[in-house]
């Protein structure tokens, strides 16, 4: 932690997508493990894009962590603004941020590069053609179940599981409320897990994977968010060779959108084994609940530990 001795960090948090509540999460913790280890650091809890340019702006500090999640601070718009601004920060640039955010993106890269995720139509609000509850119908002859959910949103905002059509438009309704592209996903039955992959001096390894085991129902925004309504398992009980698998996956799907630092890989692991890249989170959750600093606790590191690295990596990049 000496390279951090002289060091500013300000923690950018707030903003205003649905998942505010998160990030206010987030920075709170980011900030009291940075005092912990009696580093420097300024608070910048903002309110919209415009009020973080201005109070980056008018900052003083040497490097900037995003504890932002959701809309323009993590889809790339903020991370440009830096780079504009020529100042440092925490994790991917904002190409990549960008490609992670619009799912229907980062899966169409995903397929190009072999990695499996999936299979899905694209749905745009107010432009669907033709006879939709007829092609939907089709859709569930072809795929049993599917999962409804806005292309450009995290922490399971607007998502539905549905098995009938009726449900269906019910989570189109729901998901277009938060973004006008769309995704009907395959639902794949299996097991929900995550990795975090991490890039030090170098290298880019998978830290130990995540199981998450909602206790009913699916892993949404409640399941996430709520203490004690969610178990985990860390590291995952998966066999040797499916392990090895959905590290490998994850570690692809990571450089494939040429993410740096760190990141988040969401994946379900259907019952044949085979790890399907649901989506990667270039600013995941930091909250006592979230599940990177599970992956990090498993791996021998505090959570305070584990900001500082974040900070370290984050700044080597520069270099």
């Amino acid at each position: 932690m000496e390279m951090l001795k002289n060091v500013k960090i300000g923690v950018i948090y707030g903003g205003d997508s649905p998942e505010r509540e998160v990030s206010l999460a987030s920075g709170t913790a980011v900030l009291k493990a940075l005092e912990e280890l009696d580093l420097k650091v300024e608070p910048l809890l903002v309110s919209s894009a415009l009020d973080a340019v201005s109070k980056v702006q008018s900052s003083r500090c040497d490097v900037f962590f995003v504890a932002l999640h959701g809309s323009w601070g993590e889809d790339g718009r903020l991370q440009g603004a830096l780079d504009l601004l020529g100042k440092k920060y925490t994790g991917s640039g904002h190409e990549s941020c960008a490609l992670a955010m619009d799912k229907r993106v980062s899966k169409a890269i995903f397929e190009s590069c072999k990695i499996p995720t999936a299979p899905y139509v694209v749905l745009q609000r107010d432009k669907f053609l033709g006879n939709l509850n007829q092609k939907l119908e089709e859709l569930l002859c072809l795929w049993q179940a599917v999962v409804v959910k806005p292309s450009g949103c995290g922490s399971t905002v607007g998502v539905t599981i549905a098995r009938d059509v009726e449900t269906i438009c019910k989570g189109i309704r729901e998901a277009s409320q938060y973004d006008h592209v769309l995704l009907v996903e395959k639902y794949i039955p299996g097991r929900e897990i995550t990795v975090t992959v991490w890039e030090e001096e170098g290298k880019v390894e998978a830290l130990p994977i995540v199981e998450i085991i909602p206790k009913e129902g699916f892993y949404d925004y409640r399941a996430k968010y709520t203490s004690g309504i969610t178990r985990y398992q860390c590291p995952a009980d998966l066999p040797d060779e499916v392990g090895a698998r959905v590290k490998e996956v994850a570690v692809a799907s990571h450089l494939a959108l040429g993410c740096r630092v760190y990141s988040r890989v969401d994946i379900r692991l259907s019952e044949d084994g085979t790890p399907y890249v649901l989506e990667v989170n270039t600013a995941p959750g930091m909250t006592a609940t979230s599940l990177v600093p599970k992956a990090a606790s498993a791996k021998g590191w505090s959570f305070p530990e584990l900001v500082a690295r974040i900070v370290i990596n984050s700044l080597r990049k520069y270099k």
